[in-house]
């Protein structure tokens, strides 16, 4: 099955304005509930993106019961344990440190890639852990995509949250994101960003 990829159409207004110019991060969540489907498709979305030989370093744990809720919230700062507890669904963002492993399926026209990784666990790091906030950004975007509200927190416990859902050491967490819809007063004051001509340069 062949897919075409379009050239010349980029989203409308109402599509950008959802997903950058009126999005925003939620601090307070409705008790509406955020199905399986729908946290299904937020992967199904965040997967696509680009990342540096094809290497998917991301990895996504779903957090959506009451139980496990309880154990993700004793591992956040106190100024987020009453966000994430409200939130109907919450996502622990994580590295696969052995994420080189799969790159014989990935970029099968390279495989020896693998064994290069392999060799040098400084690079392997700086890989995995850029293109894994690469991945974090386009999963944030992929929430906004479907409708729901993002709260993207990096005020946790990392080790702490490592130990009680990884225990195997095989991802390091590196953000948690709620899910859901907004509830009552969700939104802060919209801050500033930079002008163009503070942080754009032409060449």
């Amino acid at each position: 099955m062949s897919h075409a990829i379009s050239t010349g159409r980029g989203l409308d207004e109402a599509a950008r304005a959802l997903l950058y110019t009126e999005a925003r991060t939620a601090n307070s969540f409705a008790p509406t509930p955020v199905s399986d489907d729908e946290l299904a498709q937020i992967w199904e979305l965040a997967r696509w993106a680009p990342t540096a030989a094809n290497t998917q370093p991301l990895r996504v744990l779903f957090v959506r019961t009451d139980e496990g809720r309880a154990r993700l919230v004793e591992h956040m700062n106190e100024g987020n344990k009453a966000k994430t507890a409200s939130a109907p669904a919450v996502a622990v963002l994580a590295v696969d440190p052995r994420f080189h492993d799969h790159i014989p399926a990935l970029l099968p026209f390279r495989p020896e890639l693998r064994d290069v990784f392999e060799a040098n666990e400084p690079m392997r790091k700086q890989t995995g852990d850029f293109n894994a906030a690469l991945q974090a950004g386009y999963f944030i975007l992929a929430v906004r995509s479907l409708g729901l509200a993002a709260g993207p927190m990096a005020g946790f416990d990392a080790e702490g949250i490592d130990k009680e859902f990884f225990p195997d050491g095989q991802w390091h967490s590196t953000l948690v994101v709620n899910i859901g819809h907004p509830g009552e007063n969700p939104w802060f004051d919209r801050l500033p960003r930079l002008d163009s001509d503070e942080s754009v340069s032409w060449a």
